[in-house]
């Protein structure tokens, strides 16, 4: 590659080469190069340009970067005099150097006519007790009250019995973003429309105070709409067809909402409601209406009033609703409460890529190279952060989504945590193998989460399955972000100095500052895992790496491996006997249910700061929430739970799994 353009793409965060799954280096096509440079709006499509970049590079470099993020305790250079504009509108003069004892939060630097965002992040995170609870996708939940979905009142009867009940500290959930609510509504909860507002087909509609005070008439009218539980996988238009109708009866009686103070929400409001008229994708809309500042976008809002209303109501009846859920948690004793899961990125079709779009590389999609299980690499189709426009937006966009997340939940949980260091960005026109890794500031990434998190009193968790670099999961630990541990992947390194490679690691051999599970929602559950499930289900729709005989033979290679682990770590029961810790000689192949109890046995063992339990496991759902590398054929994000919600929290399982938990993590 041209040295000039290497340097230029060094400058701007873009790779020019990679290290693949095997450990050896790729070259980045240089089209790919200047196309992705291009995205941040450098023009690299000649020499001449090149050199112009490079220069103007260079003469940025000189000034004050547009935003220093800084641990507490830590200062920084200075290239002469400077005031600082503290967030309590305080002032302080410096000289030459930030001083060391400034106060957490959100500043501002002057130096001559330059300003500077100046941001003072706590060491760490809030520190995490020793618990045990759910990792629940919200969908699959039902019971008498909810309509064909999992909602919000069942979320806040999980939270209220888990811990009253089974003595559970904790739930982690699904993201509850909001999707686009135009049909087909988007079953996906890790593809939104927008991170910064909450999922309206989980309100659960006789709660609403609206509901509660309509006349019995229209009360009737409503419970008509109700729809069952679904039997075998999740209808997400008839929920919203139903909920719609529901809401839109009860909008009339709804008090008027003042959205002068909220711009985001009138936003998100105006975008839903062009999206009526004008179709889900903001980018077939009339020109005049793809910028959310233009006065045609003003004139739509006011001849829509009714519309954006209707939406910004629906977002403050969700509001409601999760309040109640985490009042229900906290009431009952929980000492952590909700943890939401926070997705990748969202649709480039949706609401925050509309409003947000002067931030997002919104041609681009996010994904990953190729690797052993896809060996023509992924794309996500999601529109990626543009570092450059962070930094010098002072990292508002991004402060502003995780304060949106972390107000109706008291965590948070980094999905690909590994986005915050760098992404795989593929750009317009190119299949997913064809892109380049795009680096961020992840000291700033990193530092703004722990001031919000902090602010919030919330824990986080960053999930850091799979390869990732050298040095992100100590960085996670050092500032006491919890990282992910799954059963499935706890085995010994290359370079471990006591097992050889591949060996199972023992319980005392995990992580302390990790959130542990069985498994996750793209992998096997318990029993799917046992019985083979993922490979039978593969082999049916054409997606396995190998011949069906061979993963057979490793799944059953596989399944012997655990049998055995469990037995020599003493986790699995004697025939008969409810206590995990009883071994003795076998007459007989231990029962499924015998084997996922000891699977949560030996969790309880690991110091891992937190434990997860899933309800699929627990009640031997055979059938995984997603199956990677498929769309619609298989019915990812749509399948519920096989039991209700009360079966589920008496279900003897469910108890035994749980007391033994609540044993290893007691309040």
């Amino acid at each position: 590659m041209n040295e000039e353009l290497a340097a230029l793409a060094e400058e701007h965060g873009v790779a020019t080469w990679y290290e693949d799954w095997r450990h050896q280096r790729v070259d980045v096509d240089p089209t790919v190069v200047v196309a992705v440079l291009g995205r941040l709006g450098v023009d690299a499509s000649t020499p001449v340009a090149v050199r112009a970049a490079l220069a103007a590079a260079a003469e940025r470099r000189s000034r004050m970067p547009a935003t220093i993020v800084l641990r507490q305790g830590e200062s920084s250079g200075l290239t002469g005099p400077a005031v600082i504009e503290l967030e309590d509108g305080r002032v302080r003069a410096v000289v030459d150097r930030l001083p060391t004892d400034l106060p957490l939060g959100w500043h501002r630097l002057r130096t001559g006519d330059e300003f500077t965002t100046l941001v003072v992040a706590p060491r760490a995170v809030p520190r995490v007790p020793r618990a045990w609870g759910w990792m629940v996708q919200l969908y699959a939940l039902h019971s008498t009250g909810s309509w064909g979905i999992g909602d919000y009142g069942d979320l806040r009867e999980l939270l209220g019995r888990s811990a009253t009940e089974l003595g559970a500290d904790v739930v982690l959930l699904n993201p509850l973003h909001a999707p686009a609510l135009t049909e087909p509504v988007q079953p996906s909860p890790y593809s939104p429309s927008s991170r910064r507002f909450a999922n309206p087909l989980y309100l659960r509609i006789a709660e609403l105070a609206e509901y509660q005070a309509a006349p019995a008439s229209v009360r009737e009218r409503i419970d008509a709409l109700a729809i069952p539980a679904a039997a075998d996988r999740i209808d997400y238009d008839a929920v919203w067809q139903a909920k719609q109708a529901a809401l839109e009866l009860l909008w009339p009686s709804a008090g008027p909402l003042d959205l002068t103070d909220q711009p985001a929400l009138r936003d998100f409001a105006t975008f839903a409601a062009l999206a009526e008229r004008h179709g889900a994708d903001w980018r077939d809309w009339p020109a005049d209406l793809r910028d959310p500042r233009s006065p045609a976008v003003d004139a739509a809002r006011a001849e829509l009033a009714d519309r954006v209303g209707f939406h910004a109501w629906s977002q403050r009846c969700c509001v409601e609703q999760l309040d109640a859920a985490h009042r229900a948690g906290r009431d009952a004793g929980m000492r952590v409460g909700v943890i939401a899961d926070l997705a990748v990125g969202v649709t480039p079709d949706g609401a925050d890529s509309w409003a947000l779009q002067d931030v997002l590389a919104t041609e681009v999609s996010v994904g990953a190279p190729p690797d052993d299980f896809n060996q023509q690499g992924q794309r996500w189709g999601l529109p990626p952060w543009r570092p450059d426009r962070l930094a010098e937006l002072g990292y508002a966009p991004y402060r502003d989504m995780l304060r949106a997340v972390l107000s109706r939940a008291d965590g948070i949980r980094i999905d690909h945590v590994l986005g915050l260091w760098r992404l795989w960005w593929v750009p317009p026109g190119e299949t997913a193998d064809r892109g380049t890794y795009v680096r961020y500031d992840a000291d700033a990434m990193l530092g703004i989460l722990a001031l919000e998190a902090v602010r919030a009193g919330a824990v986080v968790i960053g999930e850091d399955l799979g390869t990732v670099p050298d040095g992100v999961t100590e960085a996670l630990h050092e500032r006491e972000i919890l990282s992910s541990s799954v059963l499935w992947f706890q085995r010994a390194e290359e370079d471990d100095p006591e097992l050889p490679a591949g060996t199972l690691l023992p319980p005392s051999r995990w992580r302390e500052f990790a959130a542990a599970s069985v498994s996750t929602h793209d992998l096997p559950t318990a029993a799917g895992f046992l019985r083979g499930e993922h490979v039978r289900v593969r082999a049916e729709l054409g997606v396995l790496t190998a011949d069906i005989e061979t993963e057979r033979a490793r799944a059953d290679a596989e399944r012997a491996e655990f049998v055995a682990y469990l037995s020599d770590e003493g986790v699995l029961p004697v025939r008969g006997s409810t206590n995990p810790g009883a071994v003795a000689e076998r007459t007989a192949e231990p029962s499924e249910e015998e084997i996922i109890l000891a699977m949560h046995a030996l969790l309880a063992r690991t110091p891992a700061r937190l434990l997860f339990a899933s309800p699929y496991d627990l009640v031997g759902e055979p059938r995984q929430p997603n199956l990677p590398g498929t769309v619609d054929e298989y019915p990812n994000w749509r399948l519920p739970l096989p039991v209700t919600l009360d079966e589920l929290l008496t279900d003897p399982r469910v108890r035994a799994a749980a007391a033994l938990l609540r044993r290893a993590r007691p309040r």
